[in-house]
Order: structure tokens, then C-alpha cells, then sequence
């Protein structure tokens, strides 16, 4: 039994080292999507600034204003502070906690246009206007298909890997 495995062996090893012609090609693959290849990613992006009042239900709606696609997902951060002249991003959604409730600074989007709103439990119409008027958002369209493992809550990190030199202000 030991020889009959043995041969088995042996006879699977030759079989499969064997050397021969090589095949015809394959047909070609179907054209990828660009920046597959090597091409210059684009992740569309923009600047705003919003006040938040009862008037606008506070929530603002903007549309993109270019093509984007189903499967894109649309980033927006918040300027949170200037530190030592350093401008602090967060990526949304961001929560404060106040003793008579939470607010948070949230958004959602569509393929056409992206909504900033606050949310929370606190009454917005108590908030000090440092919370509602002149809020800075910047909007970052980003091409699902090359996502990979980024660390999007770094918005530098987010520029760098999508070469985003400057967010037109809108």
C-alpha cells in the first residue's frame, strides 16, 4: 500500500511539472474606471459658509453643481476652532454636549446635492450664535470605487491623497 502511494506521488509530480507550449492569450478584460490605471483621481470639492436660523429650518441644502456618480460618497467637514493659527477640521457628524441637551452638526447627500443640518436635542433657537452663524463646511466628493483604507477624518490626509489643492468658496 505504502509503494501504491508512493507512485501516486510521483506519477501526480511529473504529471504536473511538465513543461509545453504556451497557450493562446486570453481576450482582453473589460476598460476599468479611471484612476485604476494609474490616472489622476478627482474628488470634486467645495468651501461654505452657513448660518443656521428657524428661517431655513436649520438645515441647508446645496447642490453639487457637477456630475457625480451612484456609488461616490460625499464627505463634509467642519471648521471646529483655529488653533495657534492652525485651522482645525472635523469630519461630520460632530456632537456637543450641553447641560440641556446635545447638538449635533450632521448631513446627509443625494447624487445631486448635499444637506448640512443640526440635529440633537437642545433647542436651536437658544444656541449662541457662535454655534449657528458664520460655520464653515468643506464638501468633498470622493469616487467610492477607490476607497480603499484611508483615514478620512484627516482632512489634510484626504487632500493629499486626492491632490486637493485649495475648495472653491461657494
Amino acid at each position: 500500500m505504502k509503494n501504491l502511494i508512493a507512485v501516486l506521488f510521483v506519477s501526480a509530480l511529473l504529471i504536473t511539472s511538465c513543461e509545453g507550449p504556451q497557450g493562446p492569450p486570453g481576450s482582453p478584460g473589460l476598460q476599468g474606471n479611471d484612476g485604476i490605471d494609474g490616472e489622476t483621481i478627482v474628488a470634486p470639492s467645495f468651501e461654505i459658509e452657513l448660518d443656521f436660523t428657524a428661517a431655513n429650518n436649520f438645515e441647508f441644502f446645496e447642490p453639487y453643481g457637477f456630475n457625480t456618480l451612484s456609488s461616490d460618497i460625499t464627505l463634509v467637514y467642519i471648521l471646529w476652532e483655529v488653533n495657534n493659527g492652525q485651522d482645525v477640521w472635523r469630519l461630520l457628524p460632530q456632537t456637543v454636549e450641553f447641560n440641556n441637551g446635545t447638538l449635533v452638526y450632521n448631513y446627509d447627500f443625494t447624487q445631486t446635492e448635499v444637506s448640512i443640518f443640526l440635529d440633537g436635542t437642545i433647542d436651536f433657537n437658544t444656541l449662541d450664535i457662535s454655534w449657528t452663524n458664520n460655520r464653515v463646511f468643506r464638501v468633498v466628493v470622493v469616487p467610492a470605487d477607490n476607497v480603499g483604507r484611508q483615514d478620512f477624518s484627516d482632512i489634510n490626509a484626504v487632500m493629499a491623497h486626492y491632490n486637493i489643492t485649495h475648495f472653491d468658496k461657494r
